[in-house]
């Protein structure tokens, strides 16, 4: 057995390891809140010390206490393992099950340093978005992993591994919740107390569930939506090139917008404050160039227009000068969006206008209702600015960020003329809902667990070969949306999206889900792919995520703030066959504000496995579409339709329309 086989085995070390100092160059995630009481706080390091013996209580303590007064939160950074972080080829990881083995691969995925955002406190990407708490959570979770049979099920309470329970072979092998709060207490400060005291997470959508492949996910839905937005604004054949894409964020969310950008063929202008974070994605290869002058970005700007180039331009500073700016140098911008981490508006996941970094990240600490009010009278000003290009014509939508959300809560100019929706469509409404979602399209993705790339570039073919297949045979409806993800996947090598595993995305339909894995499930069978391949889906998606302000946002029969259909998705899944199901209170739009299911399946070559897909990548998918036909989005009506000709065994509740005349004069 490898060192490293040997740490992950043994768990909590037996003997006390030595304190560490804090990476000189580590990114530390934004400090939080100073919400507990004295008493709070003693309960917290009291919470923090069950996970080791009484022995070390006494130097502990003090330590864990002084990590709690200067991060807001109990990392234990002292048990953090000394070996690199990252997925190895799944052979390497000491496990009696490859399902088991496959799950640490991916863990170690979601912690990576190139994947991670803030890796030292187990934060994936989004500000907040943890695979755990704290890393005795994590070799805890790696050595239960290391031991479970087939008969067994590992259950996560928001990072905290609570025990393997004997199950069945057929059982998940894990399941997972993160923030499940009951409903009077998943306000965001709840969060902030109930993540201090230790007993809850922020899972995001796919940190928590061990499902984030790095910014390749958010490149291709951020591609998707900018190509088809494009398409919503200019005439039939019109080039993208040398129109502007204006947004922000570089952080968070991984570069993915400048990437897209340039896979949707146009200039995007990218917005960032955190100068360590635009050079970063520089230096990935995710934008092409930086500027530190606004007046540079606007001769840059003017000049890529002109020369109809496609690029993308990243610029240190806060948007809000940019919409400014270019309205009085009379830029027009096409498209308009903001990708900031307004679901964490407090505490970094959005910096005010007139504040530098450095200050900003003083204020949220120290000055805390000031930042807020500084916070909230930047993003007035911002949609001040964003409202004087639209009515010159820029379309401006909401990315699902609680943009339009904070605005509205911050007293801005964002309301429509009934002063109950948004002036403003989200991403969803008018784009992915009745476009990709309402159809069943979605992010499909996969890992290829031997880390070799030519698995991935066999994936990729297989891949390829079964949607050109499809799309010769599919309606009109959905030969848009085959098109788009057969060009995605052609040039998915060329574009260099693979960060830390060999993982790919790409959105399908049911149909097309069940019959790519199955052929990959056939060539794992014959050793043309070399390993299993893990299959999941970001929560971004058909069913997997109740959101009314993103995901559900296009769901107009008032349920838009029920969580039915998220949850009948995690239950039914665990049953069909997924190999770790997850359920999350938040995500991209804030905690409180959405309730997320997610799912891994491990393809081992296995007729099993091949039962199992086609039973549970069905039922994942038309879960989704029923509830939408139900809410009579007529796409989804056609797709559920469509779906149960071909599927005599499924049988959907389908809605009687009526006409608007009948109810004029009820009330």
């Amino acid at each position: 057995m490898t060192e490293f086989q040997q740490q992950i085995v043994q768990g909590i070390p037996q003997q006390l390891p030595p304190k560490k100092e804090y990476p000189k160059n580590g990114n530390p995630a934004p400090k939080r809140k100073d919400i507990l009481s004295k008493e709070e706080k003693k309960l917290a390091v009291q919470n923090a010390l069950r996970y080791f013996p009484e022995a070390w209580h006494k130097e502990l303590a003090p330590e864990f206490a002084e990590e709690l007064k200067t991060y807001g939160r109990i990392y234990m950074h002292r048990f953090k393992p000394d070996y690199e972080m990252y997925a190895r080829p799944i052979s390497e990881y000491p496990a009696k099950t490859h399902q088991a083995a496959a799950i640490m691969l991916m863990i170690q995925n979601n912690l990576d340093p190139a994947v991670a955002q803030h890796p030292e406190e187990l934060i994936t990407y989004g500000g907040n978005g943890a695979v755990f708490q704290n890393w005795a959570q994590y070799l805890l979770t790696m050595k239960y992993l290391a031991e479970m049979t087939e008969e067994q099920t590992l259950h996560m309470y928001s990072g905290h591994p609570m025990g393997l329970f004997p199950s069945s072979k057929e059982a998940p092998r894990v399941v997972v919740t993160n923030g499940m709060m009951i409903p009077n207490y998943s306000k965001p400060d709840d969060w902030e107390k109930y993540n201090a005291l230790g007993v809850t997470q922020y899972g995001q959508m796919t940190a928590g569930s061990y499902m984030y492949i790095g910014p390749q996910g958010i490149v291709h839905g951020t591609a998707i939506t900018v190509m088809n937005a494009f398409r919503k604004v200019l005439k039939p054949n019109e080039s993208p090139k040398g129109k502007i894409f204006l947004t922000a964020g570089l952080g968070g969310m991984s570069g993915a917008q400048p990437k897209a950008g340039n896979i949707a063929g146009g200039i995007t202008i990218c917005a960032e404050v955190n100068p360590e974070a635009a050079k970063k994605r520089h230096d990935q290869g995710w934008v092409d160039e930086l500027l530190v002058d606004l007046d540079l970005l606007v001769v840059r700007t003017k000049e890529a227009v002109a020369n109809k180039e496609v690029v993308s331009l990243a610029y240190i500073g806060n948007v809000v000068d940019v919409w400014e700016h270019f309205y009085e140098e009379d830029i027009f911008i096409h498209l308009g969006s903001d990708q900031t981490s307004l679901h964490n508006p407090w505490a970094g996941g959005y910096y005010p206008v007139g504040l530098s970094f450095e200050e900003s990240n003083i204020m949220m600490v120290e000055n805390p209702e000031t930042f807020k009010e500084k916070v909230q009278e930047s993003l007035r000003r911002q949609i001040n600015a964003i409202n004087k290009h639209t009515a010159k014509g820029t379309y401006f939508f909401d990315y699902g960020n609680a943009f339009l959300l904070e605005v509205s809560r911050a007293g801005g100019d964002v309301m429509a003329e009934n002063n109950i929706d948004f002036r403003y469509p989200s991403y969803v409404q008018d784009i992915l809902g009745p476009m990709c979602f309402d159809y069943g399209f979605g992010p499909f993705r996969w890992v290829c667990t031997s880390g070799n790339p030519k698995d991935l570039q066999k994936t990729d073919a297989i891949a390829l070969k079964v949607m050109e297949k499809i799309k010769s045979e599919a309606p009109e409806e959905i030969q848009q949306q085959m098109q788009d993800n057969i060009k995605w996947i052609s040039e998915a090598e060329q574009n260099k999206l693979v960060v830390g595993s060999q993982a790919r995305i790409l959105y399908a339909d049911a149909e097309g889900r069940s019959k790519i894995a199955d052929a990959f499930n056939t060539a794992i069978a014959k050793g043309e792919i070399t390993a299993p391949v893990v299959l999941g889906r970001d929560h971004h998606d058909v069913s997997g995520t109740d959101s009314p302000f993103r995901e559900t946002s296009n769901i107009y029969d008032g349920s838009k703030f029920t969580a039915d259909m998220a949850i009948q998705n995690v239950i039914g899944d665990s049953f069909r066959g997924a190999t770790w199901v997850s359920i999350h209170n938040g995500g991209g739009v804030g905690w409180g504000e959405v309730i997320n299911g997610g799912f891994g399946m491990v393809l081992d070559g296995s007729e099993e496995a091949s039962n199992r897909l086609k039973k549970m990548l069905f039922f994942d998918v038309n879960n989704g579409i029923s509830r939408r036909s139900w809410a009579r989005n007529k796409e989804a009506r056609f797709a559920i339709e469509r779906e149960m000709e071909r599927s005599p065994n499924l049988k959907v509740t389908l809605p009687y329309l009526v006409e608007s005349d009948i109810l004029d004069d009820l009330f």
